[in-house]
C-alpha cells in the first residue's frame, strides 16, 4: 500500500472506529485503559510502546495495530494524534533523541573528548538502531540517516562542536578566524563513522585519537595530553 492509500485507509478506520470508543449505556468505554490515561500520560505510554515495537520489530513491524496492543489502547486513539505512521515514528524518535551534554571544562581538548565520550554513551545504541531497524523507512521515503538526524535537531541551534570552538575562541585558546563547518564538526562525524562501521560503542583510545591526532592539528593546536585523559 502506498503512502497516500495508507493515510486514507487510516483516516477511514479512525472515523469508523470512533463510535466503538464512545461511552456505552453503563458509562464505561471499550478502551478502558485509555480512559484511565489521558493527555500527556497516555501519549507518553503510547510513545514508550512505539519505541519498544520499533526496537523489537523494525520499521515494517511498526504498525498501528502492534503499537496499540503494546500500549493497551485502540488504533483510533493513535490515528487522532498521528494520522500517518511516519508522524508517529518521528514523534517516537524525537522523544528518545535527547540532547547530548556539552562539557564546559575550560579546555578545548577536554571539552572535545568529554563530548565525544558523552555522544558515544548516548548515541551508540541509537545509531545502530536507526541504521538497522529503519532501513525500510529510508528506502520508502528516499531519505538517509543524515536527513533524519537533521529533522530531529532543533532548527538554527549551533552544533556541539560549534559551541565548543566558540568557547575556545572566547577564552583565547583559538584565534578568531573563519573555519568550515566540516572542519569544526569533524570529530562527531568520525565518531559516527566508527559507530556505523563496527555497530558498537567506540573505544576511548579511538576518541582520544580523533581529537589529538586529527582534529586539534587541523585547528593548528598541538595536543598536550593531561593525566585526566588516558
Amino acid at each position: 500500500m502506498d503512502r497516500k492509500h495508507e493515510r486514507i485507509a487510516g483516516e477511514r478506520e479512525g472515523i469508523g472506529a470512533q463510535a466503538a470508543e464512545r461511552r456505552t449505556d453503563d458509562g464505561t468505554t471499550r478502551d478502558s485503559s485509555a480512559s484511565r490515561r489521558r493527555g500527556p500520560k497516555l501519549q507518553d505510554a503510547i510513545l514508550n510502546a512505539a519505541w519498544d515495537v520499533l526496537v523489537e520489530h523494525g520499521y515494517h513491524g511498526f504498525t498501528y495495530e502492534a503499537i496499540a496492543a503494546r500500549a493497551g489502547t485502540s488504533r483510533p486513539v493513535l490515528y487522532r494524534r498521528w494520522p500517518q505512521r511516519d508522524d508517529l515514528l518521528l514523534a517516537t524518535l524525537t522523544k528518545f533523541w535527547q540532547p547530548i551534554a556539552v562539557p564546559d571544562t575550560g579546555s578545548l581538548r577536554d571539552d572535545a573528548i568529554g563530548f565525544l565520550r558523552n555522544a558515544d554513551a548516548d548515541r551508540a545504541g541509537m545509531i545502530t538502531l536507526m541504521s538497522v531497524q529503519l532501513v525500510g523507512y529510508f528506502r520508502d521515503t528516499g531519505t538517509s540517516l543524515s536527513d533524519l538526524r537533521d529533522t530531529l535537531l532543533t532548527p538554527d541551534q549551533p552544533t556541539a562542536f560549534e559551541t565548543i570552538v566558540t568557547r575556545a575562541v572566547e577564552r583565547g585558546e583559538l584565534p578568531e578566524v573563519p573555519r568550515s563547518t566540516r572542519m569544526v564538526n569533524l570529530p562527531l562525524d568520525l565518531l559516527r563513522h566508527d559507530m556505523l562501521m563496527t555497530m558498537r560503542a567506540v573505544p576511548n583510545e579511538s576518541i582520544v585519537e580523533i581529537v589529538d591526532e586529527v582534529w586539534l592539528p587541523l585547528l593548528g593546536v598541538p595536543a598536550t595530553p593531561t593525566p585526566d585523559w588516558p
